[in-house]
């Protein structure tokens, strides 16, 4: 054991939460290290997640601004898709985050150990690396942070060829002419709408009767509806029951939930995009007596997991799986282990969807402020009457706020519009200190910006919005 690196906290996994985790440590002063087996830094989110197709949004709506919108400002162009060049630029600046990653670890004196991580008993940690040496690493504290992988969907079989989940959607080596998605869900709307938007024609098959389950609804059925003027079909309602793939396409065919016929769908790709799981397995939890429940996640009590010096943090936990829920998750643990105060408040994790238009919320939906039986007001405002919105040629959709009846405490708010989700933080704050909708109401907001739509949302609430 003399030889045993020891570590005041070693972090399994270096995604989000792993890596601001490991970083927070080394600011606080402990000697801390984090294993990581993929060959770089910053885990699915910034290498085949978050990252890379915002880099594809952002990339493929100005191909179709140029093919469209431009003409309508007098700019007269026609795009040419450079499909290889779009990819490269999208890998450029993933390196280049990574790599950003890498410095704030030397930065901060956080080791990086490549390679597999498992719990190899009480205060132990084994890594494994690609060339299959072991070893093993002495830690006064463990945090797992090994983030989530794609939800298998059975009878589909991911080849990443024909039939890819999230990150082969990430490399098609072409537009295809038709793309099937499987699942409505966050994941499945941003990756189709870039392909869509490129020229494929993408048929959404969803097994529930809605898209996007967990968004307000009335938020819901404008986001589908525009996406469906963008020319995205929707077969909701309806079972996968199985895919068959072969050198130049998939054969998809599903049936209504509520029973009828089965249909077949021809399509050149099929992504798969039901959802994510915990990354749980083959972690060593059994060596230190953690059991994962029946869906993965490891239980846990403000990241203490029932074993004594192991914690978790991030999808591997319950709470939104989101990158930067991962990250507050990362910091407060860290700030619990050095002795300090750390809290995460999952009430103002935000959400957003990065298609166009996009979509931003944060705190209760108008259903579960009715489920719940509290009385609440609401205050609505449409990018139509926003003058920026209408300067840009962008009025699609509307910011709404929910308040309390009784005390203007603002619950939740709902966004569907251009650049929301640079605007849904204003909300985070206000909520973080439980502002009312007046207190929005009566800010001072500058004009002309997207960012009036908030304040005059809130002017709603009581009645006093001042539409151009």
């Amino acid at each position: 054991m003399a030889d045993t690196p020891t570590y005041d906290v070693v972090i399994i996994g270096g995604g989000p939460g792993g890596y601001n985790a490991a970083i927070r440590a080394g600011q606080l002063g402990l000697k801390a290290a984090c294993v990581e087996m993929r060959g770089t830094l910053g885990g699915t989110c910034l290498n085949v997640g978050c990252m890379p197709s915002k880099a594809l949004l952002h990339a493929s709506e100005l191909f179709a601004a140029a093919g469209g919108e431009f003409a309508t400002l007098g700019i007269e162009v026609a795009p040419k898709l450079n499909l290889p060049q779009m990819m490269k630029q999208k890998a450029d600046s993933v390196g280049q985050l990574t790599k950003g990653i890498e410095f704030l670890f030397k930065k901060n004196k956080v080791d990086w150990i490549k390679g597999a991580g498992k719990i190899a008993g009480p205060g132990k940690v084994e890594v494994t690396t690609a060339d299959g040496a072991v070893t093993t690493l002495a830690a006064k504290n463990i945090v797992i942070a090994t983030g989530s992988e794609p939800t298998p969907l059975p009878g589909v079989t991911v080849d990443q060829k024909r039939i890819v989940d999230s990150t082969g959607a990430l490399e098609l080596p072409e537009v295809p002419g038709h793309l099937v998605v499987i699942g409505a869900g966050i994941i499945g709307l941003e990756l189709g709408s870039v392909w869509r938007r490129l020229g494929a024609k993408v048929t959404v098959v969803e097994f529930l009767d809605r898209i996007t389950p967990g968004m307000d609804a009335e938020t819901a059925k404008t986001f589908q509806r525009s996406l469906a003027k963008q020319g995205m079909e929707f077969r909701l309602g309806m079972k996968v029951t199985g895919a068959k793939a072969s050198k130049k396409g998939v054969d998809l065919t599903y049936e209504p939930v509520a029973g009828g016929a089965a249909e077949t769908l021809e399509a050149d790709y099929v992504l798969v995009a039901i959802g994510r799981r915990p990354f749980t397995e083959h972690l060593g939890l059994e060596s230190v007596g953690i059991a994962a429940d029946k869906r993965g996640f490891i239980p846990t009590d403000h990241f203490r997991t029932s074993a004594e010096g192991v914690w978790a943090i991030g999808d591997v936990i319950l709470g939104p799986m989101l990158a930067h829920k991962a990250e507050e998750d990362g910091v407060a643990c860290i700030e619990m282990i050095a002795g300090k105060y750390g809290h995460v408040d999952y009430n103002l994790v935000p959400s957003v969807v990065y298609t166009s238009p996009e979509v931003a919320w944060v705190g209760q939906t108008e259903e579960q402020l009715k489920e719940a039986g509290r009385a609440y007001k609401a205050g609505k405002f449409p990018f139509t009457a926003n003058s920026r919105a209408k300067i840009n040629h962008e009025t699609e959709g509307f910011v709404k706020v929910l308040a309390d009846a009784a005390t203007d405490e603002v619950l939740g708010v709902h966004m569907i519009g251009p650049s929301v989700s640079e605007m849904i933080g204003e909300y985070c704050v206000a909520m973080a200190f439980r502002a009312a909708s007046e207190d929005v109401a009566r800010t001072c907001h500058p004009h002309p910006t997207r960012s009036e739509a908030l304040r005059q949302a809130a002017m709603g609430v009581e009645g006093w919005t001042m539409q151009a």
